[in-house]
């Protein structure tokens, strides 16, 4: 089921080093436990305000979910919006436009994950 990749170019040493200095970057940006789940969440639910955020990403503590939301503002995949004008003061979250340039990332490593857990699957169910 393996199935090779075709490279237009062959691997340099520099270009080796290049890719996975690239991939280190994403990782930093998008890695970890919570970040994708935010973005997904945000790009499924629209503006959301962060308690219901909370409820939607299950097991995230408020500091977390705090904390994970300044992260991914700074790197420009959310906005945070303030309505002043209301009382109490209302705080919505919504993706960005560079948010959604993850979309293919984001189906990829589905897809990924799903043929990964039917191989696991597979070779438990074959061992025993």
């Amino acid at each position: 089921m393996e199935k090779s990749i075709e490279l237009e170019e062959p691997i340099t040493a520099r270009r080796c080093s290049e890719s996975l200095s690239s991939v280190e970057d994403a990782i930093y940006v998008i890695g970890g436990k919570w970040k994708l789940k935010i973005i997904i969440s945000l790009q499924e639910n629209g503006s959301i305000r962060f308690n219901e955020l909370q409820r939607i990403v299950v097991g995230i503590s408020a500091r977390v979910l705090s904390n994970e939301l300044k992260d991914l503002e700074l790197n420009g995949f959310v906005k945070r919006i303030v309505h002043s004008e209301q009382t109490p003061v209302v705080v919505e979250y919504i993706s960005t436009n560079y948010s959604k340039t993850l979309k293919t990332v984001i189906m990829a490593l589905s897809e990924w994950g799903r043929i990964h857990k039917n191989n696991i699957r597979e070779d438990v169910f074959e061992n025993k």
